[in-house]
């Protein structure tokens, strides 16, 4: 009996081979001239590929921008997962989670380079077009969290997520507004701030939202 012809594992590795090549070559670019002033020529010339399979694999500029920050953050996200397993207190997990997220933020040649030259976009990626980034990044919390309460650092409650959601908020707006009464310039102050504000918001009596 005939069967459906799958795509070959050499065609499926070349697929993501070259939107890999596309959104290294992206992020080069955005990191040397900024998002304003490259091209999607620009991209695809630094990708070896032509331009009409950008524009197929990845859509417009602002299609491609957001891909490139979604793997940034997945980027940090995947490292966020492996933080739970290495410790045995939550107040040592919930300082380590924000200080690699604050970090990460902080150090990270892209977003440098577009606060530098284009804070605007900035913004508008982390606000009005930031719902999947911002989704990403609950969900990753709630993960960590949920860990947290297998491991038995945490009392389980009905609303991890909803707990994972406020810290992930403050934690949104201290990027976009870093400078405040808080200052938190090292590791040892972002730490504090965690032990102190955060882990309060994650281990405080069970609430009822779902």
């Amino acid at each position: 009996m005939a069967t459906a012809s799958k795509p070959s594992l050499s065609r499926v590795d070349a697929v993501d081979e070259s939107e890999t090549r596309i959104l290294d070559a992206a992020l080069i670019q955005f990191q040397k001239v900024g998002v304003k002033k490259t091209t999607i020529e620009d991209v695809a010339r630094q990708a070896g590929v032509d331009r009409v399979t950008v524009y197929r694999r990845m859509g417009s500029r602002d299609d491609l921008v957001q891909a490139v920050i979604n793997r940034e953050v997945a980027a940090v996200l995947t490292e966020l997962a492996e933080i739970p397993e290495r410790h045995d207190d939550i107040s040592d997990l919930v300082a380590d989670v924000f200080v690699t997220v604050v970090t990460r933020w902080r150090t990270n040649p892209l977003v440098e380079r577009m606060l530098a030259v284009e804070p605007e976009r900035v913004v508008m990626k982390l606000t009005v077009d930031g719902a999947t980034t911002f989704a990403m990044c609950v969900s990753a919390t709630a993960a960590a969290l949920d860990a947290a309460v297998q491991r038995g650092l945490l009392e389980p409650s009905p609303d991890l997520m909803t707990r994972a959601e406020i810290v992930c908020r403050i934690v949104h707006s201290m990027v976009l507004a870093p400078e405040g009464v808080a200052h938190l310039s090292t590791d040892a102050d972002l730490s504090t701030f965690a032990r102190t504000y955060l882990t309060p918001i994650i281990t405080g009596p069970p609430g009822t939202a779902r």
